[in-house]
């Protein structure tokens, strides 16, 4: 019984048959090509730390180097801030020592609570810029524990569910304060406003605007002072009805992150020859300033 057998040769120039031809008549090419899963995770690390947080998410999808490289704490401590250590002491607590640094990344994302619920604190999930809401629960505003002006209503429109809604009054005054391990840049404070008061009626969003008045007639004035002594200062018309909008007091600078940076804001209309009324305060928001233009609203 005759027996014949074909030898493969595997090299840059293909397959060579039993009688030294080239790509002759059933001889199989198995070059073997390389792909993304062949890369090292120290190289694919590399690339990734280049690259902002919801990148490296969609790329640790692709395959398992791309997977393991997105873990490496490298990647993620240069996403998180300078002085999150800081912050992860304020904001969370104790941690395990072993949690790795996308994990603390990830904590810190959520909305954490601080002060009893007032306060609400994450980091901006492309970014890891600190964002700060504080609900109207936490600020000082005059005759709120008086019903015939303020009354606080419950809602699904603001993140603390409850918002602070104005009925009528004479002298209109909103002070606040925090202090904070904000990381080093330039941060924007805004209050949170409608004009109105929203409900639902069969399923659809409406806005009573029978209370709202004298906003019209002098402008409100909002102001910032920070403990190393900046301030800012602004004035405008609260106008437009039945919609949220941000309204910018001043900007902020943080040069020491390893200082706690303290921060005073106040919004007011104090003219007493008129009474305003028919103002939903929902919260104030302390937002880096490169989303400035997104919030603003004048």
């Amino acid at each position: 019984m005759g027996a014949s057998f074909s030898v493969l040769f595997l090299g840059p120039i293909g397959s060579l048959g039993s009688n030294g031809s080239n790509g002759s008549n059933g001889s199989l090419a198995l070059q073997a090509k390389p792909s993304l899963g062949d890369l090292p995770e120290s190289c694919v690390a590399l690339l990734l730390v280049n690259l902002d947080p919801l990148e490296i998410c969609k790329l640790a999808r692709l395959n398992r180097a791309f997977r393991g490289a997105s873990l490496a704490d490298f990647v993620w401590e240069s996403k998180l801030p300078s002085n999150y250590e800081a912050l992860v002491r304020e904001v969370l607590g104790e941690l395990p020592g072993n949690l790795g640094k996308r994990e603390i990344y990830a904590r810190l994302c959520r909305a954490n609570s601080l002060d009893g619920g007032t306060k609400k604190v994450w980091l901006h999930k492309s970014t890891g810029g600190v964002c700060m809401s504080i609900a109207s629960k936490g600020l000082a505003i005059t005759g709120i524990d008086d019903r015939r002006y303020w009354n606080h209503i419950p809602t699904d429109e603001s993140r603390f569910c409850t918002v602070a809604y104005l009925q009528q009054i004479w002298w209109f005054e909103v002070d606040g304060e925090v202090e904070f391990p904000f990381p080093m840049g330039t941060y924007s404070l805004f209050f949170r406003l409608q004009l109105g008061r929203a409900s639902k009626r069969f399923g659809r969003r409406i806005c009573t605007t029978e209370h709202v008045h004298g906003w019209d007639i002098k402008p409100v004035q909002f102001q910032l002072w920070t403990s190393d002594g900046q301030h800012a200062a602004s004035k405008c018309f609260v106008s437009e009805t039945g919609k949220w909008n941000y309204y910018h007091v001043g900007d902020f600078v943080v040069d020491n992150p390893n200082l706690t940076t303290k921060i005073k804001f106040s919004m007011t209309q104090i003219d007493c020859t008129h009474t305003k009324g028919g103002l939903c305060l929902d919260s104030v928001v302390i937002y880096p300033s490169e989303f400035k233009e997104r919030l603003k609203r004048f």
